[in-house]
């Protein structure tokens, strides 16, 4: 283990799965990315790096750190599905639909809103997720 490894590596030595090599070479690929990314996207990348990472490995380890924490999916507004690396702490994206850049932000003050939904339901809300979509600073241009 390396002083500070990569978020997701760091996140499968804690939780104590096997850090195989595809597995490696797939949070090195996510790494190296910013904004949101599809498992076609990457899966293309590995290719044309020759990182030897197959199909099946490249789903099972998105699936894998979607369920660490480390990434989450989004599901676009064209219904694709992406994901994008991010911090193991409640949060919440604005993605850009043009560039894919993505920003995370915290509770803004959707907590209230959460528990004013369990008191007039009666739910015990166990989880919640917001994506925005709109064009970062930059394509606004």
């Amino acid at each position: 283990m390396t002083a500070n490894p990569p978020p997701m590596i760091d996140a499968l030595e804690r939780r104590g799965h096997r850090l195989t090599g595809p597995r490696r070479r797939v949070a090195r690929l996510i790494g190296g990315r910013s904004g949101h990314f599809t498992a076609a996207e990457l899966l293309e990348e590995a290719r044309a790096a020759d990182a030897a990472v197959g199909r099946a490995t490249v789903f099972r380890s998105l699936e894998l750190f979607a369920e660490l924490g480390v990434l989450e999916r989004l599901d676009l507004p064209s219904g694709e599905h992406a994901y994008v690396a991010c911090e193991p702490v409640h949060h919440h994206h604005v993605v850009c639909s043009r560039c894919g850049r993505t920003a995370e932000v915290t509770d803004l003050g959707l907590q209230t809103v959460v528990s004013e939904a369990e008191r007039r339901t009666g739910f015990e809300i166990e989880k919640h997720r917001l994506e925005m979509y709109g064009l970062c600073p930059e394509c606004q241009l």
